[in-house]
């Protein structure tokens, strides 16, 4: 049971019970021993940009509520709510992933929440606005020669795979989850 063939404790998530999803999908993509090391790894990295991210939005609250109100996407209503929630949750999703609990969840949120930057990104320059994404500080308009969208979307599809990467494989060493499961 959850041992690697090297002697090593695997620290995983809660154990899969039978005709649970997830064990079909092992028996069919069987987990290399070096994949716990690379899921701990890619849930690190992606702590560290969450991390940084809502600590660059949290110093300050209106800066963000524009770089949210510059997509012209959201109702005003709405706007100053997300702004000043995101940094929030995007730490939330940090300490998360630091930890190491809810792994495969988490992934599904960032996940979620990279594919409606991504979205966000791609219809601001289908638009034709010019912003900054504001995606770690700043944000809101900006000339059109300072624009980088196409590396926003790049960057944040990187991110994306990587939270791919935890949705397929949620087991990761030092996790609070195979500390539960154990």
């Amino acid at each position: 049971m959850n041992e690697f063939p090297d002697g090593g404790s695997l620290m995983a998530g809660p154990a899969a019970q039978p005709g649970d999803p997830a064990l079909e999908s092992a028996a069919r993509w069987p987990e290399p021993a070096w994949s716990a090391w690379a899921g701990t790894a890619v849930r690190l990295g992606l702590a560290v940009v969450w991390g940084w991210a809502g600590l660059a939005k949290t110093a300050d609250p209106a800066e963000a509520a524009q770089a949210v109100r510059a997509y012209e996407i959201l109702p005003e209503g709405l706007v100053k709510p997300i702004g000043y929630g995101l940094p929030f949750l995007e730490l939330a999703l940090a300490l998360l992933l630091v930890i190491g609990l809810g792994v495969r969840l988490v992934a599904g949120v960032c996940a979620l929440l990279l594919l409606t930057f991504i979205t966000g990104i791609a219809s601001a320059w289908a638009r034709g606005i010019s912003i900054d994404c504001g995606c770690f500080g700043g944000g809101g308009h900006v000339d059109a020669s300072q624009t980088e969208y196409l590396q926003e979307i790049l960057r944040d599809t990187g991110f994306l795979l990587l939270a791919g990467w935890l949705l397929w494989r949620p087991r990761t060493r030092l996790s609070a989850d195979g500390w539960l499961a154990s």
